[in-house]
């Protein structure tokens, strides 16, 4: 018995040591208010901006920083930094509270939220604006705006964030970030107008040698791209557009509120020096999408989906691009200008598929390995060399040497699994991302049997573009299966303006949620369970 008063007393001590928590309250809120003069305690807690500025002496690695339920109006900048090798500081929302960063104030800077150290967490949050705010460039009160602006830091990480309705970019997270992640955030609606959209879901540049994740995260209709990998500056003699994984993504309609369809993710850089290239990019098991008629055998308009290289100068490299579904209309992929690429496993529906004649180099010298796709094209030549040739398949493995393993139908031919994805959420288990294309828009059954998932768990399904609403409700069969409905037209919401356009009937991406089921719980959890 001494023996187990002495192990339970030395781990409280440890416990005690391992982790500090703090806590946060809108200056303004109701109740408990925070403040500057606050010591972080439940009883006097900080106001957030005091919160994001302190020091590693008193915030650092496995520290808790508890954001509280409410509105905190501002702009505010984290200089959080942890100090203590691959310990995180977090900021997080309490325990389910909704929290949210609104950015329309008074102020004159640029963003919502810029982060400024490395090794901390952020999640469970959003980021956008509330109130009357004007996304027209000509207007007098115009100010553009950056939802999250991560300047520097390395190895943090942005999870489960909901960034929408900022005028501007939602996430500009630029090259002094390496290591960083994105995952599991929304980002959509953000943007503004001017000669043409403006604003993007992910702007994302890195300069290390450490690779960028950017996984699981659903942007749609941002005013002008989905995600950039890109630089536009040149003449800068470093590199700063490299080393970058994008993974399970879901991405579509991009370009929508400002009246024209733009890329859902461009790799790319603008140096005319071909210094600054994009390189060592990673494209794997994402969803590309732009609103298609599939009854329209012809395909025209402009609905690019994936565009790889941006001038003739700065080639991209060492790019691989594997197991994605790219749909979009006249060009959606757009392999414009690459010196090395695999691309291997997707399927792509467009008009044609379009190289520019930059990369015919590489063509031919078998530096553009492509094989085991699936092409669905206009045209029975529906491989073009832009300003070159429109090959058909046949001729273009006679010529090259590659696709060997590649199929070609025409676009009334087109078929495809309707269940595109289904993505568990990794900062929330219960939680999974479901991608659905039906083409006559009927209703999906969708199999979770390999997600152990039980008989009998009560569910609840949301349309991301209406991420307020439940759709659906019930418990699931004995099949483990669950029936989505497609035509969504009695659930919709009016769009932020009249020019945006929510997704086609044939096209849906849902959140589901399952309550959490009871695990049996050991000696240790039962006796220490409500620590945790």
């Amino acid at each position: 018995m001494r023996y187990s008063i002495s192990f339970i007393l030395l781990f409280f001590t440890l416990f005690s040591f391992a982790q500090k928590e703090f806590h946060v309250f809108p200056l303004n809120g109701k109740g408990m208010h925070g403040s500057p003069s606050g010591d972080g305690s439940l009883n006097n807690p900080w106001d957030l901006q005091t919160a994001l500025s302190q020091t590693s002496k008193r915030v650092n690695g496995g520290d808790i920083i508890w954001l509280h339920k409410g509105i905190y109006t501002g702009n505010f900048i984290s200089t959080l930094e942890s100090t203590l090798a691959n310990e995180y500081i977090t900021v997080s929302a309490y325990k389910g509270d909704k929290v949210v960063l609104n950015g329309n104030s008074d102020n004159k800077v640029n963003y919502v939220l810029e982060v400024n150290g490395n090794n901390v967490i952020y999640k469970n949050f959003e980021i956008t604006y509330f109130g009357d705010f004007t996304r027209l460039k000509s207007d007098k009160n115009f100010k553009a705006t950056i939802g999250l602006n991560h300047i520097k830091g390395e190895d943090c990480k942005f999870q489960n964030l909901i960034i929408h309705n900022i005028p501007g970019s939602g996430i500009g997270s630029w090259k002094a970030t390496g290591g960083t992640v994105i995952e599991d955030c929304t980002i959509y609606n953000n943007g503004y107008q001017g000669t043409r959209g403006h604003g993007v879901g992910i702007y994302v540049q890195n300069e290390s040698d450490k690779t960028r994740v950017i996984r699981n995260n659903i942007i749609f209709n941002n005013y002008y791209k989905g995600i950039e990998v890109w630089s536009a500056t040149s003449g800068t003699k470093r590199e700063f557009v490299k080393n970058v994984s994008l993974t399970d993504n879901i991405i579509f309609n991009n370009g929508s509120p400002s009246g024209r369809p733009w890329s859902n993710l461009i790799i790319a850089s603008g140096d005319a020096e071909g210094i600054n290239v994009a390189k060592n990019i990673k494209v794997n098991d994402n969803v590309l999408y732009h609103n298609t008629d599939f009854n329209d055998f012809k395909n025209f308009g402009y609905g690019n989906s994936l565009t790889l290289g941006y001038i003739s100068k700065a080639l991209v490299e060492n790019i691989s691009i594997s197991d994605n579904v790219i749909i979009g209309r006249n060009n959606t992929l757009n392999i414009m200008h690459a010196k090395s690429l695999v691309f291997r496993n997707n399927t792509v529906y467009t008009g044609y598929v379009h190289l520019a004649t930059s990369s015919l180099p590489a063509l031919k010298a078998g530096r553009l390995k492509l094989d085991h796709n699936q092409f669905y094209t206009r045209r029975t030549a529906g491989l073009r060399i832009l300003k070159h040739k429109d090959y058909k398949l046949t001729d273009w493995q006679k010529t090259f040497g590659i696709d060997k393993n590649s199929q070609w139908k025409q676009l009334k031919n087109f078929e495809i699994h309707p269940v595109l994805k289904i993505q568990r959420l990794d900062t929330n288990p219960n939680h999974f991302n479901v991608v659905l294309l039906e083409k006559e828009g009927k209703d999906v059954m969708v199999d979770f049997s390999d997600y152990e998932i039980k008989e009998g768990a009560s569910y609840k399904i949301y349309d991301v573009e209406n991420r307020n609403r439940i759709i659906k409700s019930g418990k699931i069969s004995s099949e483990i299966t669950v029936q989505f409905p497609m035509n969504l037209s009695d659930f919709e919401k009016p769009l932020h303006n009249t020019i945006a356009t929510k997704s086609a009937n044939n096209f849906g991406v849902f959140r589901i949620g399952f309550d959490k089921q009871k695990e049996k719980k050991g000696f240790f959890s039962r006796l220490f369970g409500w620590l945790f």
